[in-house]
């Protein structure tokens, strides 16, 4: 059977912000984020957490701006650790360390 155009999703569709509901959604994305071990792609992770939360309430949380908020979560940005810390704060959330496997 062949499906019409209509009928295919394709992965430019897919938006993660929308599928973000729960607390133990944010901390599966983070977690999933951090163990690739990837700047860029765990900044994008914390641009679809704030989008999924409402970007203009993360911002003023924050106190900055929310085309700042989306620079700075960009792959191009460079939040302080400090911003981070505090939008973990925001989300109800902190950070927490563990030994890595051997």
């Amino acid at each position: 059977m062949e499906t019409t155009e209509k009928e295919r999703i394709s992965f430019a569709d897919y938006d993660p912000a929308e599928i973000i509901e729960s607390k133990e959604d944010v901390i599966a994305f983070i977690e999933v984020a951090l163990e690739e071990n990837d700047l860029d792609f765990i900044l994008r992770t914390f641009g679809h957490i704030a989008r999924s939360k409402g970007m203009t309430h993360i911002a003023k949380e924050l106190g900055v701006t929310r085309k700042g908020l989306y620079k700075s979560l960009s792959p191009d940005g460079n939040p302080s650790f400090k911003t981070i810390l505090k939008l973990l704060d925001i989300l109800g959330l902190r950070v927490r360390l563990e030994k890595k496997p051997a």
